[in-house]
């Protein structure tokens, strides 16, 4: 549909915003010229008031972060109102626009830039005694406006209740400085009730708002369905009725004071590069490296200790503004009754709301009923910019010359640029880590973040490929672990692929007396044995035991008391390697077979219609010739069956002697049987041509069919059984289109029901209907057999209890929503292909010991487990991941550490049985401070998903939620307590802590708060009224066994602007915000399962032309879901970043094109984790204050 056909969807961008006019726009990093950078509305207006400044507080002298540009060693942001010492400039680079911009850093350079900005002579005077005078003091750009009455801030502070919480070290009045970057839109989709409601909510005068609709089912995982069956509004209302920019409030209320950082005495701030788009200012620092906030310490332009320039708090008097109140502090009571502001356009089209009585005349100066844009959601109007007024609009009257309209108070918000940056973090990691490989010598040893490109080189612990800890310097008691609430877990993937530029684990064959084991714990030979008596014994490092040596073992050793040929054995040097298993680890004391896969495939009416049949059919001839093998010249020894099924199954004999292939029908679905042994399993090479000869009659044989009705569970039943008559592993590839109703064991019913969610019962929805999956499951994996399923359905199928097979086994779902043969072909296929073709064990049994003191507990993923220490899997492939949680049972000691050593027994695709060994030594801690110092958000993450995912089976989905909060607000108001007192930090002992009115976050766990809000906000902890049952389903048990990698970007999508892509690198990621967005731009999104392109409305003809071959907006085709091959850089350099983006996943991400107010903009919308959620999750500002309100009740 073309965007120019329609009512335009309300958007931040959608009208002309009072006071400024259209800038030319310019890609940016100067991609394309013009005047100015892409405009992305104004940046939050500077209130009146003295400069942010620096407390005398700090916290300990671990890395802990500061949330915005200022501190190192701790984050302190303050949410209260105190008297304290004045504050202190640090180096910003000077910006002439107030409105920021897209680019990271400041705007385009012109000669009026040089010089500093003229601070308005309104603002507040301030004592410069403390100021670093290392570099320019940074403009306050104010807004052009008369100053408010004392009877308007009567009015403003009526709507808030000060609170009596401890001072804080900001005086009243103060606001962060500016900085370079876009405003969060005033337009989001509706929300829910609130989810916290402890402070008051914006003051308006505004009507309150009518309880929302819930929005049609769109899926949100698997495309828009058919046209016929598009559930969007077939209108907008008309662009003429107004409707005012505030949006709803739901989740935590934004601070009604900015943050102000503590900064330690002891931080130093060392120089940071600025990017190519940047440009350095004369005397300046270099302005920071992301458009997003800086929340690390601030480039410097000279290197060393920032100069001591601070004075005990006795000497500064906080100056304040003479007719403004100080904004109270961050309010713990309830709300006040005061009315909520009407929902924007959007969040009435979102909820399909007819417009009515909620139209607003409209407001003083404004042209066509829009009001003026807001700094985010709750900021004043921005007036005029000095100096800047802008192109106009044509018709336009020059709002930039003229006086701004008088705003309405409304409270302060919480700068987002103050806060803890994802993408900054991100970025110095990879500044810091990507050059120099990763060695895992050392003990302990954090590795880089999954986004870092880094190179491993293996020294005695497994690679971080293999496995990622949670912590790396554990707690030495179980009291300390629970004082802390840090989770002691392990995500492992023993198969994991590896870089070409890293060796394969080596595999170590130690012939018919197998593999070396200490005789107690039967721990693996292992880096962490220590030889004694010569060489003749060894002690085990896990159990202390002590086991002697078998003679064709034996080696001398050296001075240090290592075994001479300690390099020369993987075993004895190497944290991951292999051994070749004998036949006392086989089953049954037999060596195994090669493994089989067998297809199912689905031909029922809806399989046929949709296309399914005829493309896996045309596919599986080529297909297998690219079956699993070790050794890319042999052939694979791999045999496979074929079967269709509707309410009947066809089995088939391929033969290599029959000239056609066989038909038999098994009709007595209740008892199943394999009809033929011979010929069913075959050797591709062997039988190809009465394959091929298959595979081109089956859709022609049911090309016809009006057969409705499949069969699930007998379909299991024949690959189990044909698994068991050849006796050997294999894996079942089904591709299944429709609710399995048809009589026969398994038969569901339909089940999906809304009324449920949100209620004590919706835990019944993620649970199978019966146990009837759960028992086949455990047949399944006693074979050795894996099931993979292909879903295609139209409607409801009970995901729920169609992937208790796959995730009991180790398999996969892959689910295609309304599939298209057209839309959805390359994206089925390409998984198809890696699926078929990745390297995968199979019969698999994992088991992790762990040295005294600790002991694995809880274990997260796709398997089964027959006992309390056996991890079973039919299937292993080189994507799944187990989660192991670790408890104390007894005191770990500082000098020894912790160790853990995982071995997995499994059966490899040329049919050898193998062990993989992965061992990992960490550090244990008697100080809280040490255990901070060393832990991985990311993995954190993973892990408490998986523990909330797999608990919504048995817990209302409230409660879930409520534990994580709790959890995390535990983690780090433990840190504040026992981390960041002036003791700790290693300070001058003052008579108190840093007040609670400053939020002081650990610098490796800074980003916790946004990673779980967007936890929190996933559509299977909070779903819209859009996201289907099985959709939910279908994405718990897929987090289930992701890694650390695919679950950040899940959680945390990877926004691109597509800017200049010249060489080999790409573009620097922005916040996941639609602030970010400019209107003038295009971005891509990943989010794992799907890339996203948003075009702007005003992207330039020229970028238009380089990616889709249009130079128009209107011309672009939002159905395409691959980009034309155009003969340009750009588009061959795009094509080359989706390209390597899509090879970085297990799964094959389609691309959605996304025009800007087009009807799919509210799906790409919901990616934008940082912003409020159309179901009512809180954004990140508003998060950060609840974890902040939540802490202080804790500490209280």
């Amino acid at each position: 549909m073309n965007v120019n056909q329609q009512p335009p969807m309300a958007s931040p961008y959608g009208q002309p915003q009072p006071g400024y006019g259209q800038p030319s726009y310019a890609p940016l990093g100067g991609g394309y010229p013009g005047p100015y950078g892409p405009y992305s509305g104004p940046a939050t207006a500077y209130q009146p008031g003295a400069p942010q400044g620096y407390s005398t507080y700090a916290s300990f002298p671990s890395k802990a972060v500061a949330a915005n540009p200022v501190s190192d060693l701790s984050s302190p942001l303050d949410l209260g109102s105190a008297r304290g010492p004045p504050p202190v400039s640090t180096n910003h680079a000077y910006s002439q626009y107030a409105q920021g911009d897209i680019q990271n850093g400041p705007p385009p350079m012109d000669h009026s830039m040089a010089q500093p900005a003229h601070r308005p002579p309104v603002s507040q005077p301030y004592s410069q005694g403390a100021m670093n005078l290392s570099g320019p003091h940074p403009s306050y750009p104010q807004q052009y406006r008369a100053q408010p009455s004392m009877q308007q801030m009567t009015n403003q502070m009526s709507g808030m209740q000060v609170g009596s919480g401890p001072l804080t070290s900001a005086g009243p009045g103060y606001a962060p400085p500016p900085s370079s970057k876009p405003p969060i839109s005033a337009a989001y989709s509706a929300a829910a009730p609130p989810s916290y409601t402890q402070a008051p909510p914006p003051v308006s005068g505004t009507p309150s708002q009518p309880p929302s609709e819930p929005a049609a089912p769109q899926p949100y995982y698997d495309g828009p369905p058919p046209s016929q069956q598009q559930h969007f509004p077939s209108s907008a209302p008309p662009p003429s009725q107004p409707f005012p920019s505030s949006s709803p409030y739901s989740g935590p209320p934004p601070s009604s004071q900015p943050w102000a950082p503590a900064v330690s005495r002891q931080q130093s701030f060392p120089p940071g590069p600025p990017t190519p788009a940047q440009q350095t200012f004369p005397n300046s620092a270099p302005p920071p490296v992301s458009q997003a906030s800086y929340s690390g310490p601030p480039p410097s332009s000279q290197p060393g200790p920032f100069p001591p320039t601070f004075a005990p708090p006795a000497q500064y008097p906080a100056p304040q503004p003479p007719s403004q109140p100080g904004p109270p502090p961050f309010h713990s009571g309830p709300p006040p009754q005061c009315p909520m502001p009407p929902p924007s356009m959007s969040q009435q089209q979102a909820n399909h709301l007819p417009p009515g009585p909620m139209q607003q005349p409209p407001q003083p100066g404004m042209q066509g009923g829009y009001p003026p844009q807001q700094n985010g959601a709750f900021g004043q109007p921005r007036g005029p910019q000095p100096g800047y007024a802008g192109p106009q609009y044509p018709g336009q009257q020059n709002y930039g010359a003229g006086p701004a309209p008088t705003p309405a108070p409304t409270q302060k918000r919480l700068d987002p640029d103050s806060i803890p940056s994802p993408i900054q973090v991100i970025e110095d990691d990879r500044a810091n880590k990507s050059s120099e490989p990763f060695t895992t010598g050392v003990k302990g040893q954090t590795p880089p973040l999954v986004t870092t490109n880094f190179q491993v080189k293996d020294q005695g612990n497994a690679s971080p490929r293999f496995i990622r800890c949670t912590a790396y310097n554990i707690p030495c008691t179980a009291d300390m672990a629970k004082q802390s609430q840090v989770p002691l877990a392990a995500v492992i993937k023993p198969l994991a692929m590896l870089p070409p530029d890293e060796t394969r684990p080596y595999i170590v064959d130690h012939g018919e007396a197998g593999p070396i084991r200490c005789n107690r714990c039967k721990a693996y030979m292992c880096p962490y044995m220590q030889f004694i008596e010569g060489g003749r014994r060894f002690q085990c490092g896990f159990c202390s035991c002590v086991t002697d040596v078998p003679p064709h073992y034996f080696q001398h050793l050296d001075h240090t008391g290592k075994r001479v040929d300690c390099c020369d054995r993987p075993e004895l040097s190497l944290g991951s390697y292999e051994f070749v298993a004998t036949v006392d680890y086989c089953k049954n004391n037999k060596l195994p077979q090669p493994p089989s896969f067998i297809f199912f495939i689905d031909v029922s009416y809806n399989a046929v219609k949709s296309g399914m049949v005829n493309i896996v059919c045309q596919e599986l001839k080529t297909l297998l010739d690219y079956l699993p093998r070790e050794n890319p010249e042999a052939d694979s020894v791999v045999r496979v069956g074929f079967v269709t099924y509707n309410k009947v199954l066809h089995f088939y004999n391929v033969k290599s002697s029959l000239a056609q292939p066989q038909m038999m029908v098994v009709s007595d679905v209740s008892d199943m049987f394999l009809p033929l042994l011979d010929g069913f399993l075959v050797d591709v090479n062997d039988s190809r041509m009465v394959i091929e000869s298959l595979l081109d009659q089956i859709p022609e044989m049911f090309a016809d069919t009006r057969e409705t009705e499949t069969v699930f569970g007998p379909v299991i039943q024949a690959g189990l059984e044909a698994l068991k008559a050849a006796d050997c592993a294999g894996k079942l590839f089904l591709f299944h289109s429709s609710l399995p109703i048809a009589e026969a064991p398994g038969k569901l019913k339909n089940r999906e029901d809304k009324k449920l969610v949100g209620t004590d019962k919706e835990k019944s929805l993620f649970q199978p209907q019966s146990g009837f999956y759960s028992n086949l499951s455990k047949e399944c994996v006693a074979q050795g057999c894996c099931v993979d399923l292909f879903l295609f359905p139209n409607q409801y199928v009970d995901v729920a209890t169609l992937g208790v097979v796959p995730v009991s086994t180790g398999g996969s779902v892959y689910k295609y929503t309304y599939f298209q043969a057209e839309m959805d072909r390359e994206r089925f296929l390409n998984d198809l292909r890696r699926d078929v073709q990745k390297p995968m064990g199979f019969d698999a049994v994992m088991r992790v010991r762990t040295s005294t003191g600790i002991r694995a507990t809880d274990f997260f993923g796709s398997f089964f487990m027959s006992n309390t220490t056996d991890v079973e899997l039919a299937g292993l492939d080189c994507d799944k991941t187990v989660a192991v949680e670790f408890r104390h049972d007894d005191k770990l000691s500082e000098d020894t550490g912790a160790l853990m050593q995982c071995a997995v027994l499994y059966t490899s695709c040329s049919g050898q049985r193998r062990l993989r060994v992965h061992n990992m030594a960490v550090n244990c801690c008697s100080q809280l401070a040490d255990l901070y110092r060393n832990c991985e958000t990311d993995t954190i993450i993973n892990f408490f998903s998986k523990y909330a995912y797999r608990s919504l089976l048995n817990t209302p989905t409230k409660t879930v939620r409520d534990t994580l909060v709790n959890q995390c607000a535990q983690i780090l108001a433990c840190y504040r307590k026992n981390c960041a007192s002036p003791s700790s930090a290693g300070q001058v002992s003052h008579s108190h802590s840093p007040p609670l009115g400053q939020l002081i976050l650990p610098e490796c766990m800074k980003l916790l708060p946004v990673y779980l809000n967007c936890v929190l906000k996933s559509d299977v902890l909070q779903p819209g009224a859009d996201v289907s049952v099985d959709d939910r389903a279908y994405l718990r048990q897929l987090l289930s066994s992701m890694d650390v990698s695919e679950s950040h970007v899940f959680f945390y999508p990877r926004l691109l602007p597509l800017v200049k892509l010249d060489g080999g690198s790409l573009p620097m990621a922005v916040r996941n915000s639609e602030e970010r967005l400019s209107k003038g731009g295009v971005y891509l999104l990943e989010t794992g399962l799907y890339l996203f392109l948003w075009v702007g409305a005003n992207a330039q003809q020229e970028l238009l032309s380089n990616i889709f071959g249009t130079p128009t907006f209107s011309q672009i085709d939002p159905n395409m879901t691959s980009l034309p091959e155009l003969d340009n850089p750009f588009s061959q350099r795009l094509r080359e970043i989706i390209d390597s983006f899509r090879s970085q996943r297990s799964r094959y991400m389609k691309l959605m094109v996304v025009k800007q107010e087009d009807k799919a903009e509210l799906i790409f919308k919901h990616f934008l984790c940082e912003d409020k959620s159309a179901c009512g999750g809180a954004s990140y500002v508003d998060f950060l204050c609840h974890m902040h309100k939540e802490i202080r009740q804790l500490l209280s």
